[in-house]
Formats: structure tokens, C-alpha cells, sequence
């Protein structure tokens, strides 16, 4: 008691007061408020305390500081502080005012009471209130008290120990005891205690932010460079606040069960906030964006990740977060860097002021376009996002559009777009509107980037506002692909090898995607980039704009010819048929633009390549793909391919469907993807100044050249037999004998059925035909290339397959098993015609027989065989109409004309085959019965009993009279 009175004397004591004056004499004259002081009462050497941050004065300051030791060591030493908080000391039981036996050191504990009622009153509990004199001064206490540890008498006593273990090397003053304990404050090896202690003391000075920097009193004037003490003491600030939820008292206070069920057991380092997700106050005032290193939870998680894939950026740089975004899903990043960093973004992405490289790379296009001048400005007129709509609407104007944004700006805008694409959580409009259809349709999809592709999906379902949205961000990927970072990444080789020129272009404009599709079957294509690719062709059927290129080139012949059609896949067949009918219709103008007509071509292309991108052919065929082609790959018209060669064992629709697709193919030959693939070589090689719609005329042409690719071969004759199996897919064909079909086939067409096959019976009419020599030049000019064709190869004749189904493999293995078909199937049929003994087959062997005899050239044994003498003895003969065959005939009769051996064996055998040809063939017609009669060996007996007809009938006539009644003249004349 008697230490204290001595104490107290010393504050209130004139002499020390004058000694004061003495030696603070400059001091005091520079600050009016100590000037003004009543002497004797203790408020001078208070006030000099107060103000002793501002005492440049070495003697001065060494006397307030021994004061300062002695004031702060009991609050009644405090000036004023007794007077202004003892009912408040009362009312909370912080100690007691009277005289009584009590520890020398234990008035300090009165302050950390009052501390611990403010922080209380601070978290809303009940019945706890401070009046705000005294409120004012426990303030002022504690801001004082922080410049040094041993000023914090409670904390001082309480911490000894753990700073001698823990901060030994730190010298006291300037606050640097307190940064060290606190920066200690979650180490295993500090006391429950010290903990404590420290954690009330730091939310006493996180109540005004004005207790720890003092340092920047005078720098919050808009303009005005912040010193870099001041930019240190926030940065520390800042990360305290991170570090430890319970600075907070409104987290405490708001989150208190959520805390307690969600995110117990998590309250060091940050843990907390991470863990808890409505905290954009405090992530406003703490600003992590700009700095990471103030995010500790972050900072420690995400350190592999920097030091890997980062360490080309300055230590503190805000680019360091962007860094962090660009390795996000990748092998680089871990997982508990990604899961702080995005609960980071979350907040960065609903609040653009938070990203700091945004806002100074866009501040003056906000305040040009946008018409704001600081993005602070948020109001109910101005949501914090609505600064960043306006650029973001801004970003892909072209110079027809309007005002643009400056390249800077617009390199930061579609930053934070790729960045918002990697998760649904960071599109806040996306999150916000489509919330009911995420839980509704992709709760399952957990991965990145899976649950826009599942809305995307599934567009059509969605509600208004949420299809709207997802809608938008479709066609803005359309234009800028690059926003898909996830399949970015995924295609890097096939764009490093194939498109890094339009990749690296600033304007996308869809060049990008187009080429990654052209590429999609070229062998640094990866699965995951296969995938993506053609999910985005297949979202861009639901909706011509998906496609920006398409949209862009055909929106006025939209408008124009297809109003109303939405669906891309509609558009283009509407848009197509308008240019077929333009182009069959000679001499009227084309209604589709120029620019429109090719971007359509590279549409159609492009659909051609997965039966997926042809939904009415997809949904008309879905159950025989999984019946026919189930283990079968989409992608490289595979599907397409399989549903083709199973085509006689389709459902009737379907059948109907492949039918109509392949009738367009053969029209169009450059959309049959599988062709155009696997003969691109020997496109190149033979048919590069070929027009597109004669392509595959010019690969039959060249189909028998020694340079031919034996797959393209292949792919040629597989066409090839489908054309023949109807003249509506020979479109060559169809036009050289539009007036010859129906002339002589008329009774097929009329049994025909649309979409469906006739198996070759009008091709095998008009070859009758062709024998007879009947048909008009152009047509007779088709059918011998179709029966030069078929005779070397027996599959290009569908008559003759099905009739001869099982003749064939019984007569012919042999032939039919050889590599290469040069007609020795046909030519075994012939040899073998006695055994044949289905009539149907025996029928189709002598017609081949008769259309032989028309031309040489439709037999290509023969041919072959007797090529050396057509050249010298009927080498002045033209082909066609049997004038060669007639040359040979003559040269065989001859004797004086020497034949080759092979060709005159041939020979031989081609007029006994006909000759029985001739006996067993039905005749057709009058003429050929009466060459059956005069070449039949029983003619004189078949003429006898013709002639005996004749007699008897004359005879019967004479003897029975007439067999109608006589009348008479007048009765014929009436």
C-alpha cells in the first residue's frame, strides 16, 4: 500500500510535474493539448503519455518512458481511468477499488477484466454494457500499452516465460514482443494460458484497427502513396485477422453454431474461415487478393504449388493467385492448395474489387464505358457486380459494334471468364440461377468442370433463367473456346502441332475450336480432348448461335429463309436443301449468301463425322446400334459405317433413315466422311482438281491404277456395290438415263417403294437392254461401264448375289476366296452353267452370257485373252454394239487367220455357251421364238404340225359351212 501511494504521489506530485516541464519543454510547447493541462492533478505527465509517440526529445522521452513503467502498473495510476470506469469495474467484478492485502502486480488483471467485457459486449452477450467513457479509455489503455510488452502488465506476467522461450531474441518496443508472441500463438510448445492471454489482447486490437498502425494515421486520403511501414504494419494486421476467426467478434457472434457443428477442431492457422463461407466483410477488409501471403491457410497449402509452378513471380505478387488459378486441375496442384484456393475465389469471384490486377487494368474502361468512377461506389443502383457485367458485355464487341475495351482490360476480363469456367461456384450469376437444376440434374457429376457440361446437357429441361444463363455462357465459348480451360488443357498437343496459329491469335472468334474439330483423328488427339471436343459440337445442335462462326456468317439467311428454327441441326438442313434446290433448278440465283454457303459445307462436314451431331438419324437408329453396332466407337462416322453394312438387317425406319443419308452421300460425296478419310491420299494423288460432287466418279476411274491404296480400293468397290443395289444412289446413272428407266423398266418402279432398294432390277433391266441395243447413247454409255465393272467383280451385281446365294459358294469357293476379284467368279457360273440348279441363278447366268455377246469389253476374260488380236486384226472396228466381238467371230471362221491359242479356246467356249444359251433361254418375244424354231433340231416337225393347223382349220371351214346366220343385204346396209 505504501509502494502504491508512492506511485500514485509521483503522477500527481507538482515537482515531478515541473521536472516535466523542465524537461520537456519543447515538447510541451508543440503540443497544445499538454499546454493546456491544469498543473497538480497528474494531467500533464498523462497527457506527455499519451503523446509520447510524437516526443523527438531524448531526455523528454527517457522521463515519460521510467512514468510510463509506473503508470501502467495499476489502473488508478491511469489519469481519469479510475474516475470513468469504476462503476463499471463494479458491475463486472474486475476487482475492488478499496485497500486490502492483494498482489503488488495484481491491479493489471482490473484492465484485462474491462478488456474481456469489451470483447463480450463486442459479441452481443446479454446483460454485459460499458459505458463508452470508459470504453474510450480502456481503448486508449491498450493502444498505449502496445507499443511495448512490458506496459501490458496482465500479459507481461502471464507471457514471461514463453517470451524468454519463444522471443529471446527480440528486443521490446515498437510492438515487436507482441508480433513475435502472436506469430508463436498456434505452436504446440505456447501454454493454454499465453494462448489465451494473447488471444484477448489480439481482439481488443482488432476492435479499432487504429491500436496497431498508428504508423498510417494520415495516409487515408484518396491519392495519397501509403508508406511502406504503414503497407508492413497492414499486411500483418491483415494476416492476423486471417489467422484466427475469433479477432472477429461478428464471425464469433453470426457463425457461433456453425462453427461449433461444421468446423470444430479446425481453429488454427486460418482453418476456421476457410471453413466457414459467408465471410465477404472480412474478405474485403483482409483483401488476400492482393497479397496471398496473407491468407496463411492458403499461403502454407498452396507453397509446393509455387514453388513448382509459380517461382518465376515475385514472392507476394497478386499474379500469384492467377498462377495458382492456371494450375488448378492440374498434375501440379494438390489437394488441400486447391480446396483453399477456391474457397478463396469464391469470395475474389463475387466481388471484383478483391481482384486487384482487374481493377487497375480496367479502371479507366469502367469509368469510360461503365460511366463509374470508383468500384467502391456499390449501391443498390451499383451491385458489386455490376461493373464487371458492363466490361464483360464490352469484351468481344467487334469495331462495327461500338465502343471496345482497351487490350489490357480485355486480356484481365477474359482471364477471370477462364477462370470462372473451371468451376460453377466461381460463375456466381451461374450458381445463383441455377441452383434448383444443379441439385435436380447433376448432384451426381463431382467433377471439375462436369456439372456445366451436365446443364448444358441438359439445356432443354432447365428453367428459364437458368437456360438463359447457361445459354450465354454456350455461345461466349463458341466465340472463345479458350475459356474452356479444363479441354484447353486436355488438347494442348493437337493445338501445339496442328492450331498453335489461331490459338495464339488475340481474337479467337471460333478458329480455334473449328481446327480442334479438323483434328479431332490425328494421333496426339488424347481421350479426354476427343471428349470434350465432341460434347461441344454435340451442345452446339441444341442452338445455331452455339456456333459463332455459323451464327455469325448465316444470321441474315436465318432470318431470311429458316425463321423460327432454333436448332442447328435443322437450320442447316433447311439452309442446305434451299442450296440444292437453287443448284438443281439451272439459271435461278442462289438465295443463301456466298459466305453463308461455305461456312454451311464446313457445318455439314463436320456432322458427317459422328452419327451423335445427326440427332433425327441417332434417335431413328438408337436401338439397331445397340442391337447391331453396340461395340462399335462414335467418332469417324464408325456408327455410321456399321448401320451401312448391316443395312438389310435395320428396323424399317431406320432402314428408311441410312437410305435417305446415303442417297445424299452418293449426290454429295464429300460428306461421306469414311471415303473422304481413307482415300485423302489418293484423292490428292488422283482427283486434286476434281469438282467435290463428281469425287468418287473420279475415284472409280483411277479405282484399277497400279498406284491405287488398297484400303481406298476397298472403300471404292464397297460404295460401288451400293450404288448398284439401286439407280437412285448413281446419280451419274440417274441423269444419263432419266428417259430410258421409264421407257422399258416402268412395271418395277411402279411396284417400287420409297427409301428402299430395288436390289439392282433396274440396273439389271436396263443391261437386257443394253443387249438389245436399245438404250439412248448416254445411257448405254453407263450401263457398259456398270457391266464392265460388274464382270470383273460379281459383288457389283445384286442380282446376281441374290439368286446365286448359294450357287456360288457351292460352284465357286475358290474364286470367291481370292484376293482380288478379276472376274473369275463370273467366268465359273459360265463354265459350271449345267450344274447350276436354282432357275432364278441359271436365268442371271445367261444374261450375262447375252450381254457379252453385245460387247467384249462386259467379258473380261475373254478380253484379256484375246486383247493381242483385237490390236491386229479389228483394230480399225469401234467398240460398242458387238462390231469387235463380230470382228472376232469372222477372224475365227477364217482360216486364213491365225488367232492366239488362249483367245481362239475362249472363243471356242463362248459360241458353245451361247448356243445353249440360246436352247435353254425363254424367248422374250416373237422373234425370239421364231430363232428358237428355226435353230431347234425338230424344226421340220414342228413346221409339219403348224402347216397341219392350217389344213385342218381350212378343211373345217369348207365342210361345216358357215357359223354365223346368213342376213341380208339391207339389214348390213341399216
Amino acid at each position: 500500500m505504501l509502494l502504491w501511494n508512492y506511485k500514485f504521489n509521483l503522477t500527481t506530485d507538482p515537482k515531478f510535474e515541473s521536472v516535466a516541464v523542465e524537461v520537456c519543454k519543447t515538447t510541451i510547447s508543440g503540443i497544445k493539448e499538454c499546454a493546456a493541462e491544469e498543473r497538480g492533478k497528474g494531467y500533464l505527465v498523462s497527457c506527455l503519455v499519451d503523446h509520447r509517440t510524437n516526443i523527438s526529445e531524448y531526455q523528454c522521452n527517457q522521463y515519460i518512458t521510467k512514468m510510463t513503467s509506473i503508470v501502467f502498473s495499476d489502473y488508478r495510476l491511469i489519469c481519469g481511468f479510475m474516475d470513468k470506469c469504476k462503476d463499471d469495474i463494479n458491475k463486472l467484478h474486475c476487482g475492488s477499488v478499496n485497500t486490502g492485502e492483494k498482489d503488488i502486480h495484481s491491479q493489471g488483471e482490473v484492465i484485462a477484466c474491462l478488456e474481456k467485457g469489451l470483447v463480450s459486449e463486442a459479441e452481443e452477450q446479454p446483460a454485459i454494457t460499458i459505458n463508452e467513457d470508459c470504453k474510450k479509455s480502456i481503448m486508449r489503455v491498450a493502444e498505449l500499452s502496445s507499443d511495448d510488452f512490458h506496459l501490458d502488465r496482465h500479459l507481461y506476467f502471464a507471457c514471461r516465460e514463453d517470451r524468454e522461450r519463444l522471443c529471446e531474441n527480440t528486443p521490446a518496443g515498437e510492438g515487436k514482443v507482441y508480433k513475435c508472441l502472436f506469430n508463436h500463438k498456434f505452436e504446440e510448445s505456447m501454454s493454454d494460458k499465453v494462448r489465451l492471454v494473447c488471444g484477448e489482447r489480439l481482439i481488443v486490437m482488432a476492435l479499432p484497427p487504429t491500436v496497431l498502425f498508428s504508423t498510417c494515421f494520415g495516409s487515408c486520403s484518396a491519392g495519397q502513396t501509403v508508406s511502406g511501414e504503414c503497407q508492413g504494419e497492414m499486411l500483418d494486421y491483415r494476416r492476423m485477422l486471417m489467422e484466427d476467426y475469433s479477432l472477429s467478434p461478428e464471425i464469433v457472434l453470426h457463425c457461433r453454431g456453425e462453427i461449433d457443428t461444421h468446423c470444430s477442431g479446425l481453429h488454427h492457422k486460418g482453418r476456421t474461415l476457410h471453413c466457414l463461407m459467408r465471410l465477404q466483410t472480412l474478405i474485403q477488409e483482409t483483401d488476400p487478393g492482393a497479397d496471398y501471403r496473407i491468407d496463411r491457410a492458403l499461403n502454407e497449402a498452396c507453397e509446393s504449388v509455387i514453388q513448382t509452378a509459380c517461382k518465376h513471380i515475385r514472392n507476394g505478387d497478386p499474379m500469384i493467385l492467377s498462377c495458382l488459378m492456371e494450375h488448378l486441375y492440374t498434375d501440379k496442384m494438390v489437394e488441400d492448395c486447391e480446396h483453399r484456393l477456391l474457397e478463396l475465389q469464391y469470395f475474389i469471384s463475387r466481388d471484383w474489387k478483391l481482384d486487384p490486377i482487374l481493377y487497375k487494368k480496367c479502371q479507366n474502361d469502367a469509368s469510360r464505358i461503365c460511366h463509374t468512377h470508383g468500384w467502391n461506389e456499390t449501391s443498390e443502383f451499383m451491385p458489386p457486380g455490376a461493373v464487371f457485367s458492363c466490361l464483360y458485355r464490352h469484351a468481344y464487341r467487334t469495331e462495327m459494334q461500338g465502343r471496345r475495351l482497351s487490350r489490357d482490360c480485355k486480356t484481365e476480363v477474359q482471364r477471370i471468364l477462364h477462370q470462372r469456367a473451371l468451376d460453377v461456384k466461381l460463375d456466381p450469376e451461374l450458381q445463383q440461377r441455377c441452383m434448383t437444376d444443379l441439385g435436380k440434374w447433376c448432384s451426381e457429376k463431382t467433377e471439375a468442370g462436369q456439372e456445366l457440361e451436365c446443364l448444358q446437357d441438359h439445356l432443354d429441361e432447365l428453367v428459364t433463367s437458368c437456360r438463359d444463363v447457361v445459354g450465354n455462357l454456350t455461345e461466349l465459348e463458341s466465340e472463345d473456346i479458350q475459356i474452356e480451360a479444363l479441354l484447353i488443357r486436355a488438347c494442348e498437343p493437337v493445338i501445339q502441332s496442328y492450331c498453335h496459329e489461331v490459338a495464339d491469335n488475340q481474337i479467337d472468334t471460333g478458329d480455334l475450336m473449328e481446327c480442334l474439330v479438323a483434328n479431332k483423328h490425328q494421333k496426339e488427339m488424347n481421350e479426354k480432348c476427343t471428349v470434350g471436343v465432341t460434347h461441344f459440337q454435340l451442345i452446339q445442335m441444341k442452338d445455331f448461335r452455339f456456333s459463332y462462326k455459323f451464327k455469325m456468317a448465316c444470321k441474315e439467311d436465318v432470318l431470311k429463309l429458316c425463321p423460327n428454327i432454333k436448332k442447328k441441326v435443322d437450320v442447316v438442313i433447311c439452309l442446305s436443301t434451299t442450296v440444292r434446290n437453287d443448284t438443281l433448278q439451272e439459271g435461278r440465283e442462289q438465295r443463301v449468301s456466298m459466305k453463308c454457303r461455305k461456312q454451311l459445307r464446313v457445318e455439314e462436314l463436320e456432322m458427317s463425322e459422328d452419327i451423335r451431331l445427326e440427332p433425327d438419324l441417332y434417335e431413328s437408329c438408337w436401338q439397331d446400334i445397340k442391337q447391331h453396332c453396340q461395340n462399335v466407337v462414335f467418332g469417324n462416322a464408325q456408327v455410321i459405317e456399321c448401320l451401312k453394312e448391316k443395312k438389310k438387317q435395320l428396323t424399317q425406319h431406320c432402314h428408311q433413315k441410312v437410305f435417305k443419308l446415303q442417297e445424299t452421300e452418293m449426290m454429295d460425296p464429300e460428306l461421306d466422311f469414311q471415303l473422304m478419310r481413307v482415300c485423302k491420299q489418293m484423292i490428292r494423288r488422283f482427283c486434286s482438281e476434281t469438282d467435290a460432287k463428281n469425287m468418287l466418279q473420279c475415284l472409280k476411274q483411277n479405282k484399277n491404277s497400279e498406284l491405287m491404296d488398297p484400303k481406298c480400293k476397298q472403300m471404292i468397290t464397297k460404295r460401288q456395290i451400293t450404288q448398284n443395289t439401286d439407280y437412285r444412289l448413281n446419280p451419274v446413272l440417274r441423269k444419263a438415263c432419266k428417259a430410258d428407266i421409264p421407257k422399258f423398266c416402268q412395271g418395277i418402279l411402279n411396284n417400287a417403294k420409297d427409301d428402299n432398294e430395288l436390289e439392282g432390277q433396274v440396273i439389271s433391266c436396263l443391261k437386257l437392254k443394253y443387249a438389245d441395243q436399245r438404250l439412248s447413247p448416254d445411257c448405254e454409255g453407263q450401263i457398259s461401264v456398270i457391266l464392265q465393272e460388274s464382270a470383273l467383280d460379281y459383288r457389283l451385281d445384286p442380282q446376281l448375289q441374290l439368286q446365286c446365294n448359294d450357287e456360288i459358294p457351292r460352284l465357286c469357293a475358290e474364286e470367291v476366296a481370292a484376293q482380288e476379284q478379276t472376274g473369275q467368279v463370273e467366268e465359273c457360273l459360265k463354265i459350271n452353267l449345267l450344274k447350276i440348279s436354282h432357275e432364278g441363278c441359271k436365268k442371271e447366268v445367261l444374261n450375262i452370257l447375252k450381254e457379252s455377246k453385245a460387247d467384249i469389253f462386259v467379258d473380261p476374260v475373254l478380253h484379256t485373252a484375246c486383247a493381242l488380236d483385237i490390236k491386229h486384226q479389228c483394230a480399225a472396228i469401234p467398240p460398242g454394239r458387238g462390231r469387235q466381238m463380230s470382228c472376232l467371230m469372222e477372224a475365227l471362221q477364217d482360216k486364213r487367220v491365225r488367232l492366239q491359242p488362249e483367245c481362239k479356246k475362249r472363243l471356242q467356249d463362248r459360241i458353245d455357251m451361247w448356243s445353249y444359251a440360246a436352247k435353254v433361254a425363254p424367248a422374250e418375244g416373237f422373234s425370239d421364238l421364231a430363232g428358237q424354231v428355226f435353230t431347234s433340231p425338230a424344226k421340220n416337225y414342228i413346221l409339219s404340225m403348224l402347216a397341219m393347223c392350217v389344213v385342218l382349220l381350212f378343211l373345217m371351214g369348207l365342210l361345216c359351212g358357215r357359223i354365223t346366220k346368213r342376213v341380208t343385204q339391207e339389214l348390213k346396209d341399216r
